[in-house]
């Protein structure tokens, strides 16, 4: 930055997440029954100061009066405000050390609890511009220092009058006080900082509205710790996703935007133009038409454990990675696996309609305890596995079949096909996915191995079973009781009637694909996708993608990553370091990794090169996307 070029940052809310009294008021009054009228005063207080509606000297004198605080609850309020650091002031340290000569903390507040907090960052004691407590002999505040220009209104503006900076001057804030620097002629630019905190009215006044510090230094052409503001990177949240997501996506400085409900095609194809990274369940379809229309999108999360609603191969071919939690929601799946057998076997889902109608059906026929009987898991995977060891536990005798080979868990018993299977169990499960070669992999044949009296789960994928099928081997009493959580067509929300040939039928337990939907589970899901995501944006590692070749890369230091997706053919690689070499370019680091698709080359180089380097690599011929991360 030039040295002519001066930051001017406020501390309440802008540098901080909180507003400092505001968080006085907690510990002054902590566990005492005034605390929160006396927080929301506080605030009330500070709004009307911050929108201009009343004086900073009222609004100081009303606060200090209501909080009467000791030097050791202003000690204590120090300690805490360092960990409220606003997240991309914490992402840019580095910055604020570079330039400590040129950036200026001016605020309202006081210095016995903002220096310790901004000092951390290199930011000079002499730089530091706030008001100052006066105390007694024990510590309690008995007023502030009135000569000073900030104890009073308009006293940013009167400060900076008095330091007479050499130079532009830009002001980033959250309040009108930040505002009037502008207004006075001080300052060439006001950044209205919205991490935090959005007040229309000062957003109205700014010269431009700044979601983050990386907004800020990307504005302004600064140097940054970061390649490209995260508040520019737009999520896209879709099926009532858990809100942990969100607010870990957030916290990180994305933008996000949630929406309840799966979209249509024509919907997606809409919403999506702009949008980095979309997140989803299992009701959104991600044709490839969708992802024509996505012109910036770079990632997928499938908050679920199938991806079959994804085109995988048209998202490989637009070089977007696809992440999904294939053991998030395991235990959820399992355990109503297990109660769902043990209803079916009892009939108890009929006999308790029974008794909504009156009717008291007492009587031990057709009812069966699971100790003993024979249970046949169709895929053997996360899901099967757990659900093999829980049956066992219960007593039961589990058999499985999986196209691939799997190690036997306890006492299972692996068979040789499905069929030796299904004329084996007394109970069968299916847990298989959702590729397309695995429809109606139960049908009229399969039905037809059964044994009479055969009790049916689904909780995998709706098109697995043939369910006219099913509805006839039901009617026929082949299939005693059956668990259906899936089905080839679902309603798209809570709104659309749910249509199938199995309602009404007997023993017969339909659920809305909630077998993954426990709070636990949800919340998982939530925390596992959203970490996955974050590694692939912030460092380009791939780990755990269901279409990416998978590379778990090592922290980036002191240099820049350039992460070059393309197609798999010959010579890239060759391509990518002839380009670096007519540079002079060092390789700190590099990793390569293909599938039949595509490539992934990961180079890590020197900071310093010249940018035409950028231009050359995104030319090379078959080149599907490249980015570098800082």
């Amino acid at each position: 930055m030039d040295f002519n070029k001066f930051i001017v940052i406020d501390f309440d809310s802008t540098f901080t997440k909180v507003e400092a009294l505001d968080l006085l008021a907690d510990i002054i009054y902590d566990g005492q029954p005034e605390k929160e009228s006396i927080k929301k005063q506080i605030t009330e207080i500070t709004n009307q100061a911050m929108e201009g509606h009343l004086s900073f000297r009222q609004a100081l004198e009303k606060r200090i009066a209501l909080l009467k605080p000791n030097k050791k609850h202003l000690e204590q309020l120090a300690v805490r405000l360092k960990y409220q650091v606003s997240e991309s002031f914490k992402r840019n340290r580095e910055f604020f050390h570079k330039y400590a000569d040129n950036i200026y903390v001016i605020s309202n507040g006081f210095h016995i609890f903002i220096d310790p907090v901004v000092m951390e960052f290199g930011i000079k004691p002499e730089n530091i511009l706030a008001n100052r407590f006066f105390f007694d002999d024990q510590g309690n505040v008995t007023g502030f220092d009135t000569s000073n220009p900030l104890s009073d209104n308009h006293g940013k503006v009167e400060q900076l009058k008095r330091l007479n900076l050499p130079g532009d001057i830009y002001v980033i804030g959250d309040g009108y006080t930040d505002y009037e620097i502008k207004a006075a002629g001080l300052a060439n630019k006001f950044f209205a900082f919205t991490e935090n905190v959005e007040r229309n009215a000062i957003m109205e006044k700014a010269d431009h509205i700044t979601p983050s510090f990386d907004e800020f230094l990307y504005l302004n052409k600064l140097n940054t710790a970061i390649s490209y503001p995260k508040n520019r990177i737009h999520v896209l949240l879709l099926e009532n996703i858990h809100p942990v997501a969100a607010q870990i996506l957030r916290a990180d400085g994305f933008t996000v935007e949630t929406l309840p409900t799966a979209l249509t095609e024509e919907e997606l194809c809409e919403r999506i133009r702009n949008v980095s990274v979309l997140g989803i369940r299992s009701k959104t379809q991600i044709t490839e038409r969708v992802l024509q229309h996505a012109n910036r999108l770079m990632v997928i999360g499938a908050f679920c454990i199938g991806t079959n609603q994804i085109d995988l191969k048209a998202a490989t071919r637009k070089g977007v990675a696809v992440f999904n939690a294939p053991y998030s929601n395991t235990r959820s799946v399992v355990e109503m696996a297990v109660a769902e057998m043990i209803v079916l076997m009892r009939k108890l889902f009929d006999k308790s309609n029974k008794m909504h109608r009156g009717i008291w059906d007492k009587s031990a026929e057709g009812s069966y305890e699971v100790r003993g009987k024979r249970l046949g898991i169709v895929g053997y995977g996360s899901i099967g596995s757990q659900l093999s060891v829980l049956a066992e536990a219960l007593g039961m005798k589990v058999y499985y079949y999986d196209i691939e080979e799997k190690l036997a868990l306890g006492n299972a018993t692996k068979c040789k096909s499905l069929k030796e299977l299904l004329e084996l169990s007394d109970i069968v499960s299916l847990h298989v996915d959702g590729r397309e070669s695995n429809t109606h992999l139960i049908g009229e044949r399969e039905f037809s191995w059964m044994r009479n009296g055969v009790i049916l789960l689904n909780l995998s994928r709706g098109h697995i079973v043939d369910i006219h099928a099913l509805k006839k081997a039901i009617e026929t009493g082949k299939v005693a009781g059956c668990a259906i959580d899936v089905f080839p067509y679902e309603p798209v929300n809570n709104n659309e009637e749910f249509i199938s040939e199995l309602r009404g039928l007997p023993n017969t337990i339909l659920t809305p694909h909630i077998g993954g939907s426990t709070r636990e589970a949800q919340e998982n899901i939530g925390q596992f996708v959203p970490a996955r995501i974050q590694d692939y944006i912030n460092t380009g590692s791939t780990s755990s993608s269901v279409n990416f070749p998978n590379l778990a890369l090592p922290t980036l230091e002191n240099a820049h990553r350039l992460i070059h997706i393309h197609e798999n053919v010959p010579g890239i690689l060759a391509r990518i370091n002839q380009v670096l070499a007519s540079h002079n370019i060092n390789i700190v680091g590099q990793y390569l990794k293909t599938n039949e698709q595509i490539g992934y080359v990961i180079t890590d180089i020197d900071k310093e090169y010249n940018k035409e380097v950028i231009r050359e690599l995104r030319g090379i011929e078959h080149t599907i996307k490249f980015r570098v991360l800082y």
